[in-house]
C-alpha cells in the first residue's frame, strides 16, 4: 500500500496540469547533424524558391548538394511534394570549415485550404552563402 500512497498524488497532479493546459517540461531533442554528399546536379530536378512564409514548417532532409555558377551559393536537393502546394525555406550557418543548412518544409500559404496531389518530386533550392563553399563540408541540421 505504501507505494500507492505517493503515486496517486503524482498522477493527480499530472492530470490536473493536463486539464489546466499547463505544459509539463519536455526535454528538447538535440539537433541531428549529417554530412551531405556533393553530387553533380541530377537531371529533372524541380526548382523551388525560398519561402519563409510556409505554414506548419518541419525539418526537411537534404539528400545531396551541388555547386552552382555563383560561387557564393550551393544547391541543396531534397524530396518534397509539388511546388504548387509545398514550399521550403533554408537557414544557413557558416564557419571556416562547415556550411550548415537547416531546411524546413511546409505548406505554401496560398495552398492551405486547397486539395493537393500526393506526388513526390526531387526538388532543388539555391541557398546563398556569405563566402564561396570552397572545400568546406556541407551539413544538414534536422
Amino acid at each position: 500500500m505504501r507505494a500507492h500512497s505517493f503515486v496517486i498524488p503524482i498522477v493527480t497532479a499530472v492530470l490536473t496540469a493536463v486539464q489546466l493546459g499547463v505544459g509539463l517540461p519536455v526535454a528538447a531533442a538535440a539537433p541531428v547533424i549529417t554530412t551531405v554528399p556533393e553530387v553533380p546536379a541530377p537531371p529533372g530536378l524541380t526548382t523551388f524558391t525560398d519561402n519563409p512564409g510556409i505554414v506548419d514548417p518541419h525539418s526537411q532532409t537534404i539528400d545531396s548538394w551541388s555547386r552552382v555558377s555563383d560561387p557564393d551559393a550551393v544547391a541543396v536537393h531534397f524530396t518534397s511534394g509539388t511546388p504548387e502546394c509545398f514550399g521550403v525555406t533554408a537557414e544557413v550557418q557558416e564557419t571556416p570549415d562547415i556550411v550548415a543548412v537547416k531546411l524546413r518544409g511546409g505548406t505554401r500559404p496560398e495552398a492551405v485550404d486547397r486539395a493537393c496531389i500526393m506526388l513526390a518530386v526531387v526538388g532543388t533550392l539555391t541557398v546563398p552563402l556569405s563566402a564561396p563553399v570552397g572545400d568546406r563540408a556541407v551539413v544538414s541540421i534536422t
